[in-house]
């Protein structure tokens, strides 16, 4: 198999290796440009790399040899590359940028647990927000009720961008359209969600409820027994 340029360090350039903040910790992790996923040396959280775009594996026979682990991958791939849209839309909004990856970060966790389609989990994660920042243009809100009306717009013309299934991309809007007011589903990838979401929003929502209290707004708030345990061990324990 002949020697790809993209893989070969000789042809990299300095920003081909580069570091990343995690997530969870704030740690500093190295990533180099062909690694999909590394876990914090830190806090053991897992990092998607944020540049990952081997896009020669949509086109090049030798992409499977070449990309081995990588091309089982499309997942982690394509979450990389949903992360970048959303940190398009979203601009210098760090706030909002760091809100969606701390989401995602708990999403994986809880779905590991309760099952449901992982693809849908992380891109709803991903985009829940999406339509904040547009909800704020033409309402100067950011009430859920109209980031629920313009997000799925929003994150369907990025869903479709990467070829998704349009059965998945469906579903991942309703999430999307349902996230705060949890009118019109009850799935298990909405589940999920709604769960992460909370555990990142808790403590902002009830910054002064003490553990009774924290474990009595728990017991009504979670959808899922292990978002309910996280929040438990986060708020309580």
């Amino acid at each position: 198999m002949p020697k790809c340029p993209g893989q070969d360090q000789r042809f990299w350039k300095p920003d081909d290796i580069f570091e990343i903040e995690c997530s969870s910790c704030g740690a500093s992790v190295e990533f180099w440009k062909d690694e999909p996923k590394l876990k914090c040396p830190k806090c053991k959280n897992q990092l998607v790399n944020p540049k990952l775009d081997p896009g020669c594996a949509e086109w090049c026979k030798y992409a499977k040899e070449c990309l081995g682990g990588l091309a089982s991958l499309d997942n982690n791939i394509l979450c990389a590359n949903l992360i970048k849209e959303m940190k398009k839309v979203f601009g210098d909004d760090e706030k909002r940028i760091n809100h969606a990856l701390e989401v995602l970060k708990y999403a994986e966790q809880i779905q590991l647990v309760e099952g449901g389609d992982p693809l849908v989990v992380k891109a709803a994660a991903i985009l829940h927000d999406i339509g904040i920042h547009e909800a704020q243009n033409k309402y100067g809100s950011t009430a859920g009720k109209y980031q629920e009306i313009e997000g799925p717009v929003i994150a369907k013309e990025i869903l479709i961008k990467y070829g998704i299934d349009t059965e998945l991309i469906e579903h991942i809007c309703q999430i999307i359209a349902n996230h705060h007011s949890a009118k019109d589903i009850d799935t298990t990838e909405f589940r999920i969600i709604w769960d992460a979401d909370w555990l990142v929003n808790f403590p902002e929502e009830f910054p002064n409820a003490n553990k009774e209290k924290s474990k009595e707004i728990i017991g009504r708030i979670f959808k899922t027994p292990q978002g309910h345990r996280l929040a438990d061990e986060l708020f309580v324990n």
